[in-house]
């Protein structure tokens, strides 16, 4: 099994999974605890910090105020704002809605790590620190292998777990990463986006560009960028993870809370074999790629919302 080298330039995986060069957000604004956050939108929603072990975590509040909230984990390469707004806002009308960058990310201080377990433990820490005791898991990609390692050392944490276009260690297709990113390599960001993240229908296609536009509505006060030490490490904690377990299925396993899985038919990264809970459901959205929930975003939407509210 190849691994996924190291040697690949940070400064092109800025674009990887979706970067879509986010603007540089210079303000801010002081923790307010959740019952101060009245409903807003992704476009418009404030960016918060709350101080973590001696870091500074930047996150957003959107939705609800009450009810047990729902922790976005977000791809390689991502800041909040390369979240489709249609997925959540549409989520944020029933669910409270956290996103973040974690430690070393975009706008949060702190150095990324190379592993994703260190990753998980960070989440973990910034989701104490908001004083949630429990809390549902949405991990989309590289947020999946996160959430899943958070299932596995706070388990007492999780409602309910969300696995979208991710995979368990040693998954399927993980390891071709950098042959699937050079096939593309050379695209502008939204070529790439449309070619990584969806198929060559045209119904698909449109559906990128359009999930593109959306993803830039937001133009005062974007996240920071990822620097490039950020995304080489992320990269550093992709390619560990993609080393053949023997124990990984069998760990899988023991997740004894609620979990969905959703996948993309023809996702050219991680290919949709990669759903092995047992117990879980699967939702598998055909001619869809690696962004299957951009693309049928009001479908992700009423499934997520369902899966929830049971």
């Amino acid at each position: 099994m190849r691994l996924i080298p190291k040697k690949i330039v940070p400064s092109f995986l800025c674009i990887v999974l979706f970067t879509v060069f986010p603007i540089s957000c210079k303000e801010r604004n002081k923790v307010t605890t959740l019952q101060e956050i009245a409903f807003v939108n992704h476009q418009t929603a404030p960016t918060k910090f709350i101080r973590v072990k001696g870091i500074n975590f930047a996150y957003r509040i959107l939705g609800k105020e009450k009810g047990i909230p729902l922790i976005l984990l977000q791809g390689l390469g991502w800041s909040m704002d390369n979240w489709d707004p249609a997925v959540i806002n549409g989520l944020a009308k029933k669910y409270r809605l956290i996103i973040f960058d974690n430690k070393g990310v975009a706008s949060s201080g702190g150095t990324t790590p190379h592993t994703i377990q260190e990753m998980a433990d960070d989440a973990i820490d910034f989701i104490q620190a908001l004083n949630l005791d429990k809390v549902n898991i949405m991990g989309y990609s590289m947020g999946g292998f996160v959430a899943q390692r958070i299932a596995f050392t706070r388990p007492s944490m999780i409602h309910k777990l969300i696995l979208v276009g991710s995979g368990p260690q040693g998954a399927v297709g993980l390891s071709d990463l950098p042959h699937t990113i050079s096939k593309i390599k050379g695209s502008t960001p939204e070529e790439f986006f449309i070619k990584f993240g969806f198929t060559t229908s045209e119904k698909s296609i449109a559906a990128a560009k359009q999930s593109y536009t959306r993803i830039h509505l937001r133009t005062a006060n974007r996240d920071l960028p990822l620097s490039s030490a950020a995304v080489a490490s992320q990269f550093a904690a992709i390619s560990s993870w993609a080393m053949p377990d023997a124990s990984a299925l069998t760990e899988l396993n023991t997740i004894k809370c609620p979990v969905l899985i959703v996948h993309g038919e023809n996702d050219l990264a991680l290919p949709v074999q990669n759903a092995k809970i047992h117990h879980s459901e699967l939702l598998i959205f055909p001619d869809s790629g690696h962004a299957a929930f951009f693309q049928n975003e009001i479908l992700f939407v009423n499934k997520v919302s369902a899966f929830l509210s049971q």
